[in-house]
């Protein structure tokens, strides 16, 4: 009965009398038991109430102690062994796609994120959105689509936004219903639960590709010609403090690991973030993370704190995930002090509007600075402002790379060096533009190229950029 392995090392008992009672106090017929279609919108009724009989015969049957001592794949192997011992008992009769369907999300309830891993274990989607225990969508190619997935209800979804927070030692419950956590590959995720959210906890996890992107992908994706490639890739190699700004959505975090793909392996960078999300591929990384205040008030640990620390840690380049509240100011100093080459990330929809927000964060911290004296500071900080966005048709370009030149009076000089122009969409609605150069021949960064050998390349990424705006003009 147990397969050519024999009894599965997990197994305690298999009660055949009771289990027979469980089917048969809910009145079903061999002939009712059928499981999900996937062709179908929706899994049937029936299919749950089945898999929840099995699912609880199982649970009583297992020695759980024993189960969490073995390996993933060992313990996915014993549970599948047990589950067709009782598939056996209760006489049910299945297609090996239904029953191997039926096993697969029993293994996954007890074992996973429940009917979340096929979804998690397909690279091609970039959000996945909860919306209570019936209804989720996903990010595919910039497009939001419905999929047929369900929990068995409200429970079971809450259960599962559990174990995914308590891997990172954070909790969601009705005393603390937001949390903002991260799974094990550094996807980001967010949970507001009951009472705050009305329909059943809402849950949203924005993954990241398993593969590492670099300058390279995002050219073979054509989302940018090699040039303009070339020229992220100088800002990065030669210690320009670098701020991306642009919407939710709009692949700044991908375009921040990939700009930090170009600092050197010997720079000790350290990270700062809400949520661990970022994928630095060199080898001397340090990586922070915030804590939210504990349910007593105490233990809390903001972005700001870790900046400030990050100070006193030898840095050589400072990281910070997202740039939200008075940690920009800290983040300005340290740009400032010595720490060339830093990055953040920001929320805004233009160059010009990303600097009035670092301004707005650091006003909102409660600094009273005279304006002036604060762009001076953005001026003496910020050498290019990368904006990134999310287009209608659901891709990702970078609209600017964009100098700060100076101060003028009170107003702050920025300097275009590249521009995305719209041109009109094809037939299928795909965006038609194109990466131009604004003519800029020598930027305020040249001697910092200089000073690291790479003006040579500089001039010839600039170059290439004004020839191929010709070429297509």
């Amino acid at each position: 009965m147990f397969g050519k392995r024999g009894p599965a090392k997990i197994i305690i008992s298999i009660d055949k009398k009771a289990i027979a009672g469980d089917i048969n106090s809910h009145s079903h017929s061999q002939g009712d038991i059928s499981a999900p279609d996937k062709n179908k919108s929706e899994i049937s009724e029936n299919y749950f109430l089945i898999k929840t009989v099995i699912l609880n015969a199982l649970i009583d049957a297992i020695d759980i102690v024993k189960l969490d001592r073995l390996d993933a794949v060992t313990a996915r192997e014993e549970l599948r062994d047990v589950a067709n011992e009782i598939f056996s008992v209760k006489n049910i009769v299945l297609s090996m796609a239904e029953q191997e369907q039926m096993l697969d999300d029993i293994c996954n309830d007890i074992l996973g994120f429940g009917p979340l891993e096929p979804l998690l274990a397909r690279d091609d989607i970039a959000d996945i959105m909860i919306n209570g225990p019936s209804q989720a969508f996903i990010e595919v190619n910039g497009r939001i689509e419905l999929v047929s997935l369900r929990f068995r209800d409200g429970s079971h979804l809450l259960n599962i936004c559990q174990r995914i927070v308590g891997q990172v030692g954070r909790r969601v419950d009705e005393n603390s219903p937001i949390c903002d956590a991260r799974l094990l590959d550094g996807s980001r995720v967010n949970v507001i639960g009951p009472p705050l959210a009305i329909d059943g906890a809402t849950l949203t996890i924005r993954k990241f590709k398993k593969d590492k992107l670099t300058l390279e992908n995002l050219v073979r994706f054509g989302s940018m010609p090699r040039c303009v490639a070339n020229l992220l890739a100088i800002i990065g190699l030669v210690r320009c403090n670098v701020i991306i700004s642009g919407g939710t959505g709009s692949g700044k975090t991908t375009m921040l690991n990939c700009l930090s793909g170009q600092i050197d392996s010997s720079e000790r960078i350290i990270t700062c973030e809400d949520a661990a999300e970022l994928q630095l591929q060199q080898p001397h990384v340090v990586r922070l993370e915030t804590r939210p205040r504990s349910l007593e008030g105490t233990g809390e640990v903001t972005m700001r704190d870790l900046v400030k620390n990050c100070l006193r840690m030898r840095p050589e380049r400072i990281i910070v995930g997202e740039v939200r509240g008075p940690e920009a100011f800290d983040l300005l100093q340290a740009m400032n002090t010595g720490h060339d080459g830093s990055m953040g990330t920001l929320h805004a929809n233009s160059p010009r509007e990303a600097l009035s927000r670092i301004e707005s964060m650091i006003t909102m911290g409660g600094f009273t600075l005279p304006q002036k004296t604060i762009r001076e500071m953005i001026c003496g900080s910020v050498d290019i402002i990368v904006q990134a966005a999310r287009l209608r048709d659901g891709s990702r370009r970078v609209t600017h790379i964009t100098e700060v030149v100076g101060l003028e009076g009170e107003t702050i000089l920025l300097q275009d060096l590249v521009l995305y122009k719209i041109e009109g969409e094809d037939k299928n609605g795909k965006i038609i533009g194109r990466h131009v150069s604004t003519g800029i021949g020598r930027p305020r960064f040249w001697d910092r190229a200089r000073y690291f050998n790479k003006e040579i390349e500089l001039a010839a990424a600039l170059d290439e950029l004004q020839s191929l705006a010709v070429v297509e003009a």
